[in-house]
């Protein structure tokens, strides 16, 4: 198949690019300007690499020619800070993804992965673990604007006949994780752990999320490309709890490091525990994880050692 990654070029999305190499796809990785690749693609790997702004009408229809299936990665806020300019968060992100459809609708293409987000768009959980058929509550703008994007995947669904597939993704890390941006928990304490720097940690430590390798990730968006079930919305997740102080522990052990870590006090947006239940991705789309945390860790600090290195 030809396939579109909107936003291939980033943390999650190379890890995608490359897994979906293996199956053969071909592929065409819109990013930013002035984002270059990757990496070097091998002879007999087909990767058409092409730089645009999602809000650009014309680009993002340029991108469409000739695919069969768009994956939409691209976000321009993060949860922390979406709050701060929740105009700025609807009109680059849901705007321009409406712009997408109705240029999917034109250039009949036939089905979209949609990556969302499993740790905002429930908010406080009612039950635990959080299954795909739990109230969504989210706190803060990035969880609404994914949410609604959500709605307009199977509203298009419905009246276009485009397949939304959207994965729930919870809490990724893994290799080409941005640490400049401070999003994620093992990104962040990782770098700083390796430079024997502090932590500092909101709350007492335990604060509990659900965390997925990005091999993992990557895994489910190859079954989901080729899903043709019934089926629309789906968490990605380990379905395993850990606190960050269980975190650290996994780290020192990792890195042989003792981490020192400045408790401060909690914050009021903060969820305490968030682990989602994946039993129907395992079940609509053959996928389980099967990266462990001190396995997924380790590779990672093995690459960011390197990284750091340079």
């Amino acid at each position: 198949m030809k396939i579109v990654i909107f936003g291939g070029g980033g943390f999650i999305g190379t890890a995608i690019a490359d897994r979906l190499l293996k199956d053969g796809h071909q592929l065409r990785i819109f990013e930013r300007p002035r984002v270059p690749p990757y990496r070097e693609f091998e002879v007999g790997e087909s990767v058409e690499w092409v730089t645009g702004d999602l809000m650009s009408i014309h680009e993002v229809t340029e991108a469409l020619d000739g695919v069969d299936v768009v994956l939409h990665l691209v976000s321009t806020t993060l949860p922390k800070t979406s709050n701060d300019d929740p105009i700025y968060d609807v009109q680059t992100n849901l705007v321009a993804t409406l712009q997408m459809l109705n240029a999917m609708v034109a250039k009949k293409v036939g089905k979209v992965v949609f990556i969302s987000s499993g740790g905002t768009v429930y908010g406080s959980p009612k039950y635990l673990p959080i299954d795909e058929s739990h109230p969504t509550d989210p706190q803060v703008s990035y969880g609404v604007t994914k949410l609604a994007i959500e709605k307009y995947l199977l509203i298009y669904q419905n009246l276009h006949g485009i397949k939304a597939n959207i994965l729930r993704v919870t809490n990724p890390y893994g290799e080409r994780q941005r640490i400049e941006t401070a999003q994620g928990a093992v990104g962040v304490f990782l770098s700083r752990a390796l430079q024997d720097m502090p932590l500092d940690i909101w709350g007492d430590g335990s604060v509990t999320r659900d965390y997925i390798y990005v091999a993992d990730v990557a895994e489910a968006f190859a079954k989901a490309v080729t899903y043709d079930g019934e089926k629309s919305v789906f968490n990605i997740s380990s379905g395993v709890g850990t606190s960050l102080n269980e975190l650290i522990a996994v780290m020192e052990g990792v890195t042989g490091k003792a981490i020192t870590r400045n408790y401060l006090q909690g914050r009021s947006f903060d969820v305490l525990t968030s682990v989602l239940d994946n039993t129907l991705a395992k079940q609509e789309l053959g996928w389980q994880p099967r990266t462990s945390l001190e396995d997924g860790v380790a590779k990672t600090s093995a690459w960011m050692g390197k990284a750091l290195a340079k």
